[in-house]
């Protein structure tokens, strides 16, 4: 009588890590109080500066102040719209509509101070 030996079974392939989305190198949080002019005009002027100098990747996260009042006290914002700086540390805070892209660079401490 021929003996059959039971191979093991084949190992199975190495399961590949879920690839993550990388996390984006700067967290920012918007302030508004509705869609005003102002509110509006904060947020096109930090998008464009956003996607002009921040390469390596960023978000933005607008926070309606007249649908959730009680957000305001985390990053004690005190007038709108304003722009908290969340990543990279350390917390920066910018007021108002952000026309002067130089101003809000060094805001960001994305260029020095002249």
């Amino acid at each position: 009588m021929k003996k059959t030996v039971a191979s093991a079974p084949a190992p199975a392939p190495a399961a590949r890590p879920a690839r993550r989305p990388q996390a984006k190198a700067w967290q920012l949080r918007l302030y508004v109080t509705g869609q005003t002019h102002r509110s509006m005009t904060a947020l096109a002027n930090l998008k464009t500066i956003c996607e002009t100098h921040l390469q390596e990747g960023y978000s933005i996260k607008v926070i309606d102040l007249l649908k959730h009042p009680q957000l305001a006290r985390g990053d004690q914002i005190l007038a709108v719209p304003t722009v908290v700086r969340k990543l990279p540390k350390p917390v920066r805070i910018l007021i108002g509509t952000l026309t002067d892209t130089d101003r809000v660079l060094v805001g960001l401490d994305l260029r020095a101070a002249r």
